[in-house]
């Protein structure tokens, strides 16, 4: 209601408890309101996996039992709107007090570290291949791959969240690696992080 002509009694009462004012009613956090948060796309995906060493289990495979020890357990979550993604990651049961990289990679965990294959990237670099990961910063950054480094408590917990302007494509990220250190900017190491220690297989 824009306007209010004439009300009195009841009417008015009615009005001031609905709201109403000589101003207008109070529209914030109404529909189609600028300020409004996106609504996710659909449900958020969650995979929630306990650490093995390889051949052992199928959902999370530890390749450094040192830092990720048997028995450890790994929460990814997964959440998309039209306009990005956010990937938030919680472990627990790690190695305590130290740094980990954490990026998502195009291939599902393996027996082998390397098995996880690249970082996924939302603009692929040309000049990478299977051999060569990239390390230019201009496609191995953080806006154009995902990476949650985190450092853990004195209890072996931690957790990163890390939010791309990007939807996943379809079946070309299947995992998310820990790596033995946070990740490198400078040109020519961007995007490195040292060791796979463990990897958890994800449908992102």
């Amino acid at each position: 209601m824009r306007t209010i002509q004439v009300a009195t009694g009841l009417a008015l009462t009615a009005l001031l408890a609905a709201g109403c004012s000589e101003e207008g009613p109070d529209t914030s956090g109404a529909a189609g309101d600028e300020e409004s948060v996106a609504e996710p796309t659909s449900s958020p995906s969650v995979t929630a996996a306990t650490f093995f060493p390889p051949g052992e289990g199928a959902g999370a495979v530890t390749y450094d039992e040192t830092a990720v020890p048997e028995g450890a357990t790994a929460d990814v979550q997964v959440s998309t709107t039209e306009e990005e993604s956010e990937v938030r990651f919680t472990a627990t049961g790690l190695e305590a007090d130290r740094d980990f990289g954490a990026h998502v990679h195009t291939q599902p965990c393996g027996d082998e570290p390397d098995d996880s294959g690249p970082h996924y990237q939302n603009e692929a670099d040309p000049a990478a291949d299977e051999d060569n990961p990239s390390t230019d910063p201009e496609y191995a950054n953080p806006d154009n791959e995902v990476w949650l480094d985190f450092t853990t408590d004195d209890s072996g917990n931690g957790d990163a969240t890390a939010t791309v302007p990007w939807q996943f494509r379809e079946g070309e990220a299947q995992s998310l690696v820990l790596h033995e250190e946070h990740t490198a900017t400078e040109d020519g190491e961007a995007g490195q992080a040292g060791d796979r220690l463990g990897c958890v297989t994800v449908e992102f």
